[in-house]
This record gives C-alpha cells, structure tokens and sequence, in this order.
C-alpha cells in the first residue's frame, strides 16, 4: 500500500517592514512522504518570506514541471518560481526562461556548500534568479517546533527573520549567495 501525504495546516501571520507587507492567511498543505519536516518547514518559511495573497503552494515533489511555491498572473504566466533544493543547472535555466522571478532555497549544510562551489559561477547568466541559503539549524528548530496545526508569526526586517512556530522563536539570517540583477 502506498504511503499518504500527512495534512497540515497552519494559520500565519507575516510583518515584512521591509516590503510593507502584512497578511494573515490560513494555508493547508501536504507533506509528501518522502518529504522531510525540516522541508516541509523550509516551504513555509519561503511562503513567508515572500508573502503576497497570490503565492500559492503547487503539487511540488509530486510534479516535476513546477516548482515548489508561485505566483501567476491572470494571463496565466508565473511572475514568480520559488525552488528548493539543489538542482542543476538546467532546471534553473528552465525555471529562468518560464517565469519573471526565480527564487532557489538551499539547504543541507554540506550538500549545500558543495552544490556552490560546483555551479554557483555558472549561474550569473541568469539575471532573474536569486539564491538563498537557510542553515540546518533553522531547519531543525523549526521541525521541532512543527505540529498537524500551526500558528506562525513571521517579522522580516532588514533581512533578518523572525520566525515563530508556536511558543518558539527562531532567529533566520538567511545566507543570500545570489541576487537577481536588473
């Protein structure tokens, strides 16, 4: 018998001071069971991060054509791709030439350094796309503080992230190892 997708939802509220935006949302989203949670987390956070009424979670690790979170427009073109991972570079040249803006979350400290030192020059030509790196720590923290419901507070300010699941309070300096370029 197959595994099934575990259920969670999670009431969030963002404070982005730096882009002066503030939503409260309820989402659901599944975490596949191949997933981890600190993957899982990674997901949320990036949605925090880059908040809008618009962003919406896809099918993910169930469908490879898309990427993890997008915004589309009512022309249905995507405006924004956000990957997490480490992919080569020809689905990030994929996901560059489909939409506006593309967004990669790296993570897994070590696969993730390596993963740079290999392909990060490579990636210049790419003028839309931008790379962020989140520390296993993060990860960890937040897993660990993952329930099947959620309330989430997110405080963005001068790139730092406030981000609180439940009672915990995590501190996230993301790593930007790439910006996207006029």
């Amino acid at each position: 018998m197959a595994l099934k997708a575990t259920v969670y939802k999670a009431s969030i509220n963002v404070a982005d001071m730096s882009r002066n935006v503030y939503l409260d949302q309820n989402v659901t989203l599944a975490q596949h069971p191949s997933e981890t949670e600190q993957r899982m987390m990674l997901r949320i956070l990036a949605w925090t991060m880059y908040a809008d009424e618009r962003l919406q979670f896809t099918k993910g690790l169930c469908e490879d054509s898309e990427p993890e979170l997008w915004i589309k427009n009512y022309s249905d073109e995507i405006e924004l791709w956000v990957e997490l991972g480490l992919p080569d570079e020809k689905r990030l040249k994929k996901a560059c030439s489909q939409s506006k803006e593309v967004v990669l979350f790296t993570y897994g400290d070590h696969a993730a350094a390596a993963w740079k030192a290999s392909l990060l020059n490579k990636l210049h030509p790419f003028k839309n796309l931008t790379i962020i790196n989140i520390v296993d720590e993060v990860l960890d923290a937040a897993a660990a503080a993952s329930s099947r419901t959620m309330n989430i507070q997110s405080t963005i300010e001068d790139g730092q992230v406030w981000f609180s699941v439940g009672e915990s309070v995590i501190s996230v300096l993301p790593e930007v190892w790439k910006t996207a370029s006029a």
